[in-house]
């Protein structure tokens, strides 16, 4: 039986995958997020997660069986990347750019077999759509401080859903964790999330 390690400290994203049935150790990467110009945002995210499985799985001990997974995402606008707010003043700022507007989600997701070193990436998009906000809205989002750890500085899946007008594609990816994808990789690997499911 394979072993899972999720090479991410998200919390959503241990929501995720804890939701599909899997037993899985949790050791976040230090891999640091660096955006880096010219690269298209799909590639970016993919390249990034396959740098965070590759990073934690160096690390592992007991690698027989194991199976590493590290993802990333980031949100796009009008072709410029938004990474994650440093502070509540630049929250504020990208939600005003957000506000009213469709932008872009990308998750890069990365599987790797930590014994034989073989590596399996793909990502998602995913367009949003947020409503109009006014000022004060923004400011007393922000003051949940909910936006400070988030692409984009906001997280579907809290208060921020109550930002968001429409989804096209994979609300998971906006998330941070996009299930269809991660379970195509993972097939590839041969595992099979419904009977992992099961075992749990």
């Amino acid at each position: 039986m394979k072993k899972f390690v999720l090479a991410s400290a998200s919390p959503r994203r241990r929501a995720l995958l804890s939701g599909l049935g899997l037993k899985f150790r949790v050791l976040p990467s230090a891999v640091p997020e660096e955006i880096e110009p010219g690269m298209e945002p799909g590639a970016l995210v993919e390249e990034l997660a396959r740098r965070k499985a590759a990073q934690v799985a160096a690390q592992l001990t007991e690698q027989e069986e194991t199976l590493v997974i590290g993802a990333d995402t980031i949100v796009v606008l009008d072709g410029k990347i938004l990474g994650k707010p440093s502070d509540a003043k630049e929250a504020r700022a990208m939600l005003e750019l957000l506000a009213g507007r469709w932008h872009e989600v990308f998750t890069g997701v990365a599987v790797i077999d930590a014994a034989s070193g073989r590596v399996i990436s793909t990502r998602e998009k995913t367009r949003v759509k947020f409503r109009p906000l006014c000022p004060e809205e923004i400011a007393a989002y922000v003051a949940t401080g909910e936006p400070l750890d988030k692409a984009g500085g906001y997280g579907v899946q809290g208060k921020g859903a109550l930002l968001v007008e429409r989804i096209d594609g994979c609300y998971y990816n906006v998330v941070g964790l996009p299930l269809v994808k991660l379970k195509e990789v993972l097939a590839e690997f041969g595992v099979d999330i419904w009977e992992e499911g099961k075992e749990a």
